[in-house]
């Protein structure tokens, strides 16, 4: 019996203990993920020609306030494209915090190091529609190891 107290005390300190994200962008509180639309699906593992997808897209609107899901150090800015046609929206942040490294895709970061607070704008979502006319604009959130964030939403 006391074996089985200490591991349900154990399952619910870890489900009670687990990262999820904060809002990330302006007018979707809830992290809304991208579903499906002429471009394809935001889902993780979603097929892109002969590669999978390996982030997970929240809705954000062109010119949106993104922020900080929890309390963040910013590395540096990421490149997320080598098409030049696609230059309108090449750029991101690589991020730490709560013991996860992952990255935001087009978002034109305020500024490239340091630490953020929750809640605290760090970028404001690049013209997505300039490049994808119709897709649903988004912010890619993929983590550094390339495993699946899903769950962290």
């Amino acid at each position: 019996m006391r074996h089985f107290v200490i591991a349900v005390f154990l399952a619910v300190l870890c489900v009670c203990d687990a990262v999820r994200f904060g809002q990330l962008c302006s007018g979707n509180p809830a992290n809304t993920k991208r579903t499906s639309d002429n471009w394809g699906k935001g889902s993780y593992g979603a097929p892109r020609g002969t590669r999978k997808h390996l982030g997970l897209d929240i809705v954000c609107k062109d010119g949106s306030a993104v922020y900080a899901p929890f309390d963040v150090t910013l590395n540096g800015k990421v490149t997320v494209y080598t098409d030049p046609a696609k230059s309108a929206i090449n750029s991101g942040i690589n991020l730490q915090g709560q013991g996860l490294c992952f990255k935001l895709f087009y978002v034109n970061p305020d500024r490239t190091s340091g630490s953020v607070r929750k809640g605290e704008r760090i970028g404001t979502m690049m013209p997505m529609q300039s490049v994808y006319p119709g897709i649903t604009s988004h912010v890619h959130v993929q983590m550094c190891d390339k495993s699946n964030p899903t769950q962290y939403f």
